[in-house]
């Protein structure tokens, strides 16, 4: 499986590697709350926060850039919609920072709002941030055709120029993000023309409507598995936490369990699905089997977990640095 062969081999690929990520582009924006200036309003009596820093970074589908990003793959396309308005500047400025990303198809619309999550964090000495309630921005409307069809147009561009593609349906609202049952559909066309092009789809709500492509949900989102086998063909990635991946092939009838790596001290589980969908999409277009993909994936989920207060990102130097460490522990 996972072995110090595989790991220089992905990382030394990577930089030559092109990878799509077609889905929904959210801003996470972080507000940082220092409780020791926090003030009374006068009109309300209601406590007011105390904002300190914003940090703005790409989310939901963003999250899986930054984790392709920081591993080094040398070109990265999201293909997706943000709104014209405030908060799609900050996150078409948080990718512009990333040289790596190419924003050709990023649609900028006066017809949708950029989604949003804000995210308050007390910070206080000694302990973990503490967030508190997020604020969303999402749409909740239909998603325009003519939209729909220009991202058609992209994905048709982009389909063979990408080792691998990323797929992440973000919004609960059906047909109200980048995925609509007509992309979804697309893509399930293209993937049957050329079965050998590694694709992974992801789906809070609507993982059992995507057909002929891999996919990876978590145990929530799984559903019937036995349905989700029949309707994808593919290799299915079934995260589960601390458990590791069971990951079901088509010739084979039970799983084969792929342990998470241990971690110690406090972590922070958001965006460690993302993270593991990009190592799991590095690791194959470097070569990989699934099996090794998976555990790949666990090596750089285990990495992001520890981050807190974020979206967990892991450099090459620091999966290095965490393979050696799980190999002496194995001594």
């Amino acid at each position: 499986m996972l072995s110090d062969h595989w790991i220089e081999s992905i990382l030394t690929s990577a930089p030559h590697m092109s990878i799509a990520v077609l889905g929904d582009l959210f801003l996470d924006r972080y507000l940082m709350l220092d409780p020791r200036l926090t003030e009374t309003s006068l009109e309300t009596g209601i406590e007011a926060y105390q904002v300190t820093e914003v940090r703005s970074q790409p989310g939901a589908a963003g999250t899986i850039i930054n984790n392709l990003v920081a591993l080094g793959v040398g070109r990265v396309v999201p293909l997706s919609l943000i709104g014209d308005d405030g908060e799609g500047y900050e996150l078409r400025q948080a990718l512009l920072r990333m040289s790596a990303v190419d924003l050709t198809h990023v649609q900028t619309t006066n017809r949708l709002r950029t989604p949003t999550y804000t995210k308050p964090l007390l910070i206080q000495a000694d302990e973990p941030p503490k967030e508190l309630n997020r604020l969303d921005i999402k749409n909740r409307k239909p998603t325009p055709p003519e939209l729909i069809a220009r991202l058609l147009r992209a994905v048709e561009l982009e389909w063979e120029r990408n080792s691998a593609w990323i797929i992440l349906d973000q919004v609960t609202e059906a047909e109200c993000g980048v995925v609509t049952s007509v992309i979804r559909q697309r893509i399930s066309e293209l993937a049957q023309r050329n079965p050998k092009k590694f694709v992974v789809a992801d789906s809070r709500e609507r993982i059992a409507l995507f057909r002929d492509v891999c996919l990876k949900p978590n145990q929530r989102e799984a559903g019937d598995l036995h349905m989700l086998r029949n309707n994808s063909g593919k290799a299915i990635f079934l995260t589960r936490g601390e458990k590791g991946i069971s990951l079901y092939l088509p010739d084979l009838a039970d799983p084969i369990e792929i342990p998470a790596y241990p971690v110690s001290g406090p972590i922070d589980p958001v965006g460690a699905g993302d993270s593991v969908s990009a190592g799991i999409a590095c690791a194959v277009a470097a070569g990989a089997d699934h099996r090794t993909a998976a555990a790949f994936g666990n090596l750089v989920a285990s990495i992001t977990v520890q981050q807190l207060g974020t979206t967990g990102t892991a450099s090459p130097q620091q999966v290095r640095d965490r393979w050696r460490q799980i190999e002496s522990m194995e001594k």
